[in-house]
């Protein structure tokens, strides 16, 4: 009988080491964290961005990423805040007047020689102020759970599949891997400017850049945009193989306004994901319960098969793309709207209007779609700039828009 209690025993052993370790699924939790009231919004210098790359840090170290930071996991950089908004940040050593952010970045070493980014930024706006789009007089923390809390929380979740499936597989993939959560977004892309400049690698071995800023609010119709499909030839193809969930939304441009652009602008392929802009971006009401996990562990899944699929094609080709922000007019005014950018039709999408605008005054609602602008025909994002960019403020102009089936027809005053 003990004999075979004994070989009982022996054999539960023995099948719980040839189960297959599987990662466990956090993104809920990081976000809950992350989007927490106590950090206060992760402004870029606070104690609320110390808390969160603190937990980051964490997560790493559970996970099992080498620090790949210039102290440990960080990549400190002070900067002076700019008073001029048309010139480049002054990164600085001086003491007086700065402040301090931090990249933190994790490695997995394949001992290949080439290494894949994967990144997402931390930071948010605190309580507000240059970037909010909050109206209330009350101060308010915004938590930013969509931007990017959801982003950090997808990174992470990429980083633990890759590392077990490297740790597990006898054939190790054939890319490095570095995560980076970037500080010093949303003053201007600082963190990523700063690790572009002094990449904590050899940067000429970086393959290519995946980033994730706001991908928590995929919508019913399960819209995904991507940008950068132009910066590799391999790119297109790929991301369609792969695809069998998402309507997809691509931009070739390696340019836009998150951290992918800094890698974009030292020759790097990137690839850049994100569900869409809402009513909460960049307001207090961006919070962790709004969220659609279901959608983001999509996200993951597709994101982690598409580098499994470019794992084997070795350093992929580099290809400048049209920038497309060079081509931007310039404006004096604007209707006070949300655009929705995943739309892909004729016109441009209202996503959201803001109170006391030109577009709330003129009565137009989410869910509209602007097809004229004063003389001009609005047939995409861009014509829709190009109309706005002849107003003056305080000019009057015809608008009309497509409600449901309906035309309608109106003034608005900027």
């Amino acid at each position: 009988m003990k004999k075979l209690v004994f070989l009982l025993f022996l054999t539960s052993i023995f099948s719980c080491k040839n189960e297959p370790k599987v990662a466990e699924n956090k993104i809920k939790e990081d976000v809950a964290f992350l989007a927490d009231d106590k950090l206060e919004g992760r402004q870029t210098g606070t104690p609320g961005e110390t808390l969160a790359s603190e937990y980051i840090i964490e997560r790493y170290k559970s996970i099992g990423l080498e620090p790949k930071g210039t102290n440990g996991y960080l990549q400190s950089f002070s900067f002076k805040p700019k008073t001029d908004p048309h010139k480049e940040v002054e990164f600085t050593t001086n003491a007086d007047s700065t402040i301090t952010g931090n990249n933190v970045i994790g490695y997995i070493d394949n001992n290949a020689s080439t290494t894949i980014v994967i990144g997402a930024h931390y930071d948010h706006l605190g309580f507000g102020g240059e970037g909010s789009l909050y109206r209330g007089e009350e101060k308010a923390v915004h938590n930013g759970a969509d931007d990017n809390a959801s982003g950090v929380a997808v990174m992470m979740n990429l980083a633990d599949r890759l590392k077990i499936k490297n740790d597990t597989s006898k054939i190790k993939d054939q890319n490095n891997y570095l995560f980076m959560a970037f500080s010093g977004e949303e003053m201007g892309l600082l963190g990523s400017n700063y690790f572009s400049k002094n990449p904590t690698i050899d940067a000429e071995s970086i393959n290519y850049m995946i980033n994730m800023d706001m991908v928590g609010r995929m919508k019913t119709d399960s819209t995904l945009a991507v940008y950068g499909t132009g910066t590799s030839p391999l790119f297109k193809q790929t991301l369609k193989a792969n695809n069998e969930k998402f309507k997809l939304i691509e931009n070739e441009s390696g340019v836009g306004p998150s951290d992918h652009t800094s890698f974009y602008l030292i020759d790097i392929p990137v690839l850049h994901f994100f569900t869409g802009q809402h009513e909460d971006y960049h307001k207090p009401g961006d919070d962790s319960d709004k969220l659609n996990y279901e959608g983001m562990n999509l996200i993951s899944d597709y994101i982690y098969s598409i580098i499994s699929d470019l794992d084997d094609n070795g350093e992929l080709a580099f290809r400048k793309t049209k920038n497309e922000s060079e081509e931007t007019p310039r404006f004096k005014v604007g209707l006070g709207v949300v655009p929705d950018y995943l739309y892909d039709g004729k016109g441009m999408r209202i996503d959201g209007t803001r109170e006391e605008t030109p577009a709330f005054n003129a009565g137009l609602q989410k869910g509209d779609i602007v097809v004229k602008l004063g003389d001009s025909t609005v047939t995409d994002m861009m014509s829709y700039m190009r109309a706005l960019s002849v107003f003056n403020k305080g000019d009057e102009a015809d608008i009309t828009v497509m409600r449901d089936d309906k035309t309608i027809e109106t003034k608005v005053k900027f």
